[in-house]
């Protein structure tokens, strides 16, 4: 009888490793899907006929937003690190997260970048080197139990992970304003759909500041980040969330994703073609949401076909915009290469 329950257990285990070895194949089948999906309605023949002028001074402005876009982010990140006590120049800080940045271009999802950026950010040192490079390289090659980790890599991935919920904050309170904007268009409840989530967002801020504020709530959470062996994350998660330095932090937020929105709308112009605020205010932070889906490579496919989608309603023809989404995700991809000084430099 004690070996049916056996085999009952091997049996998931087995499918957990082949569906583990095989899901990185899936994504790039996804991902080519997805791209064959969003190309093929479009008649390469007739749009090059068309005569369309690229103008490259459109794509240059594409590069420089979205390099701001990623030097505001690491400065986020570098002063939330900071603030529990890492070591490390703001300017390392930076040069880390276009590393990650660079990582996740190849990877299936963005947690190999973020595992990566927030393991070596542990080894820095005031001078701005890395210490103790062989454990690093150990590290970095095997995958993170964080219930075994040490306290301070469970720290760092705490911070890390706080960076990309004040991400996440920003992306969708700007995806709501753009649903008041411009909602209506997408659908009847669109511009209520805006106030709701621009209601939960601002409600959620306000919890999270009053808990903060007050001091037995503060002790509890305290409490709780002992348990869970980080007890210096409170700096970290004050200057993310309590009141007024929220108010900073969700502006700066929405700040980096309209750097975003503004690359893909000078990657439209290059080719002629021009798409509403709102209809990218709702474009893109929805795809933001998607790419949280493991389904693709870095967004390939699941961006051209998405924003192709809803830039339509809009009356933006289907085929610019997968041209800009190319464009947009070529441009990404060279905007991040100075991180690959920093992992050469490492080697």
């Amino acid at each position: 009888m004690s070996s049916i329950p056996q085999s009952t257990s091997k049996t998931p285990s087995g499918w957990k490793s082949i569906l583990k070895r095989a899901w990185p194949t899936i994504r790039i089948l996804l991902s080519i899907a997805l791209l064959w999906k969003a190309t093929s309605g479009i008649d390469w023949h007739t749009l090059l006929d068309s005569e369309i002028k690229m103008e490259p001074a459109w794509l240059i402005a594409a590069a420089a937003a979205i390099c701001c876009a990623f030097i505001c982010g690491g400065l986020r990140w570098g002063f939330l690190m900071r603030s529990v006590g890492f070591q490390g120049s703001l300017k390392s800080y930076i040069a880390l997260y276009f590393a990650g940045g660079l990582i996740n271009q190849g990877l299936p999802s963005t947690l190999g970048g973020d595992s990566y950026r927030a393991i070596t950010a542990t080894h820095f040192t005031n001078n701005d080197k890395l210490s103790e490079t062989k454990a690093l390289d150990e590290e970095l090659h095997h995958s993170v139990d964080l219930g075994h980790a040490t306290p301070k890599l469970r720290l760092s991935f705490a911070m890390t992970l706080v960076d990309r919920l004040l991400g996440l904050a920003g992306n969708n309170l700007l995806g709501g304003i753009g649903l008041i904007l411009g909602g209506a268009t997408l659908a009847a409840w669109g511009q209520d759909l805006g106030y709701a989530v621009l209601g939960v967002m601002l409600l959620a801020g306000l919890i999270i500041a009053v808990i903060l504020a007050w001091s037995k709530t503060r002790q509890l959470l305290q409490k709780l980040l002992d348990r869970l062996q980080m007890n210096n994350a409170m700096p970290g998660i004050q200057l993310a969330f309590s009141w007024p330095i929220n108010i900073v932090q969700a502006l700066f937020g929405v700040g980096i994703h309209s750097c975003i929105i503004l690359a893909f709308s000078f990657c439209l112009r290059a080719y002629g073609a021009e798409a509403p605020i709102a209809s990218l205010m709702i474009g893109l932070p929805a795809l933001s949401l998607l790419l949280m889906l493991p389904i693709s490579i870095s967004g390939w496919g699941l961006r051209e076909a998405t924003l192709s989608s809803v830039l339509a309603l809009w009356g933006v023809s289907p085929s610019l915009t997968v041209l800009a989404s190319i464009s947009y995700g070529a441009i990404t991809v060279l905007s991040v290469l100075p991180g690959a000084y920093f992992l050469l430099k490492r080697k």
